[in-house]
């Protein structure tokens, strides 16, 4: 803008201009940013040149009829967000939560499994403690992290892995690791957990892919061996539907599918991979939340309770016994 100079800003800035940028940021333009504070263009405008002259950068510039950020504008989006958020966390009063009069609907997003599972003893839970909340369960498809950023969800589980946003929060749940799953009858049934078994049968790969499955596979190639893909399923449901009535070999979890696999023949890995934590994950606007909080407690402590009755198959087989051509 010709004739504009910005200034190195104020020494103790307002920081009521926060709340202003948060809102102008989000918006994009100064009349939708006005709508949402309730203000005239006009003072939304001066409200903009303020922002521009603390911060010494225009913050939105024109293009075409239309404002576009600049690139200091995008990079303090999200870092503005977050402090807006937590300060008014801090200044909301404590309220004490009245369970039995909460009206809330949470949603849940998790991996296939978890509601066959969990779902029913957490519903039981939640309806007794407070009748008024719903509970809404969508399937996990991926590892993005959009829905609880956006606030389209309140909690998901999951395994916690580099590609995780760094500002979620996390709580471990349980440990899993990954076995053999067969139909009864199964040729290989009562050989499973021997190596030769294991190469010998075929097996089913999961096309969304899991750090279980590779691990399976390194090690493998550490001594020389490939299992036999000849099947790919797109869930581990369908490829325990595939192992039913097949056999094919299924490698899944084994808690997280024990309620899927009822009346089959799960035997351990013949070689050592390294169980895998499932955690909880939530965004940090819900951190103090006591509805929030009150939630996790639950999901906790059912989860908790299940596990109890659900001990991991241990033990893999001897990795040196029944290899072919020895």
């Amino acid at each position: 803008m010709p004739g504009l100079r910005y200034g190195a800003g104020m020494a103790n800035p307002d920081l009521n201009l926060l709340f202003t940028l948060d809102v102008l940021l989000q918006e994009g333009s100064v009349a939708g940013a006005a709508r949402r504070l309730r203000l005239s263009p006009s003072a939304m405008s001066r409200a903009l040149a303020r922002l521009r002259a603390t911060m010494g950068d225009p913050l939105l510039v024109r293009a075409g009829r239309g404002l576009v950020p600049t690139p200091r504008a995008l990079a303090l989006r999200e870092p503005v967000r977050q402090l807006v958020q937590d300060s008014v966390g801090v200044l909301r009063p404590a309220d004490t939560l009245d369970l039995q009069g909460l009206e809330r609907t949470f949603t849940l997003r998790n991996r296939e499994g978890f509601v066959e599972n969990f779902g029913a003893a957490l519903v039981e839970r939640v309806a007794t403690q407070a009748p008024g909340v719903r509970l809404r369960f969508e399937q996990k498809t991926d590892r993005d992290s959009t829905a609880l950023r956006e606030g389209r969800a309140d909690l998901e589980t999951g395994v916690v892995g580099q590609a995780m946003a760094p500002e979620l929060r996390t709580q471990a749940l349980f440990s899993d690791r990954f076995v053999s799953v067969v139909r009864q009858g199964h040729p290989l049934a009562g050989r499973l957990h021997e190596l030769g078994a294991y190469l010998e049968g075929r097996h089913i790969g999961v096309a969304h892919g899991t750090a279980g499955q590779e691990g399976v596979d390194l090690a493998l190639e550490r001594l020389g061996h490939q299992r036999r893909v000849d099947l790919w399923a797109g869930s581990f449901s369908a490829a325990l539907a595939l192992a039913r009535a097949t056999d094919c070999i299924a490698n899944v979890p084994d808690r997280h599918t024990r309620s899927l696999r009822q009346d089959m023949h799960a035997a351990p890995w013949p070689v050592r991979v390294p169980a895998f934590s499932v955690s909880l994950i939530w965004h940090p606007r819900y951190s103090a939340d006591p509805a929030h909080q009150w939630l996790r407690t639950c999901v906790r402590d059912v989860v908790s309770a299940c596990v109890a009755d659900m001990p991991l198959l241990e033990g893999a087989g001897d990795i040196g016994a029944d290899l072919p051509g020895r």
